[in-house]
């Protein structure tokens, strides 16, 4: 098992180094008749080149299985890039089976100087960030097995994001919050469209115009139907609970069928419920 490098990244006193964060979650078991009987889950950062390859085997199922995006076959059945190496991979487990159900990889500063970017930039011309980048994590490949999408797994991956944060003494998360374009059985950007175009109206989910960003590949709106009702993916929903900001419009990825959404979540304007849930505070 091939052992993976001590953080490179700047770090506080206090700092949480990869594989220390142990801790198990009780969730009830939403697959059962019998409430008595409880899930236990695990949340854990990947110190082994193993257990990363856990991570992206996960995501090759989610991202590409289920949601038929086109994956570069570097590893048979597994979704890697070249931002891999340079992240931290917060694990979730099912502790009964020990297979790794949701996954978040954590690109911090000093890790994006090293490879000269976040992936955002890739999908979007970030300039107007330029003076958070010291204090600002990426956080990107979301996913949480389709057995467990019951609210727990997500909780406990933002659970050990916050304590991080904190731990870390950084203050503000970025990242791109996809909408499939898969509507109605057809993939279409329809949908996408219409989200943005009521989450845009809501002046509550967007940031401050100081901090808007623009898309490399824009979605093209104006050729679109942005009438339909479409609910919000529950993600994104859950970041703009949590106090997230959208950035401006979305980015047209055609390898993964998604509209990506540029977010920001600063951890000063976490709701008081959470901020005491997730932080104590």
């Amino acid at each position: 098992m091939k052992e993976l490098p001590n953080p490179t990244f700047d770090l506080s006193p206090i700092a949480l180094p990869r594989g220390l964060l142990h801790r198990s979650f009780t969730q009830p078991n939403s697959f059962t008749n019998e409430t008595t009987k409880r899930n236990v889950i695990e949340v854990s950062w990947a110190k082994h080149q193993d257990e990363i390859r856990e991570a992206q085997q996960l995501r090759y199922q989610v991202f590409g299985q289920e949601m038929g995006a086109r994956l570069p076959e570097t590893v048979p059945g597994h979704d890697i890039d070249v931002f891999d190496d340079y992240c931290e991979h917060l694990l979730v487990r099912d502790a009964a089976s020990q297979l790794v159900i949701g996954t978040y990889r954590v690109l911090t500063p000093a890790q994006a100087k090293r490879i000269g970017g976040t992936y955002s930039d890739t999908e979007f011309d970030l300039t107007r960030l330029r003076d958070l980048r010291t204090r600002m994590v990426e956080l990107g490949r979301s996913c949480v097995h389709p057995d467990h999408r019951h609210g727990g797994v997500i909780l406990a991956l933002w659970g050990a994001l916050f304590e991080f944060m904190a731990r870390n003494q950084l203050d503000i998360m970025i990242g791109c919050a996809s909408i499939p374009m898969l509507h109605n059985g057809m993939v279409s950007g329809d949908a996408a469209a219409s989200l943005w175009r009521h989450l845009q109206m809501q002046d509550r989910n967007m940031a401050s115009i100081e901090f808007h960003v623009r898309p490399r590949l824009p979605l093209p709106i104006e050729e679109l139907d942005a009438t339909l009702d479409v609910e919000a993916p529950a993600l994104i929903k859950g970041y703009l609970r949590l106090g997230a900001k959208i950035l401006g419009a979305p980015a047209w990825d055609p390898d993964f069928n998604t509209a990506d959404l540029p977010m920001m979540m600063r951890v000063k304007d976490l709701p008081h419920r959470y901020s005491k849930h997730f932080l104590g505070a």
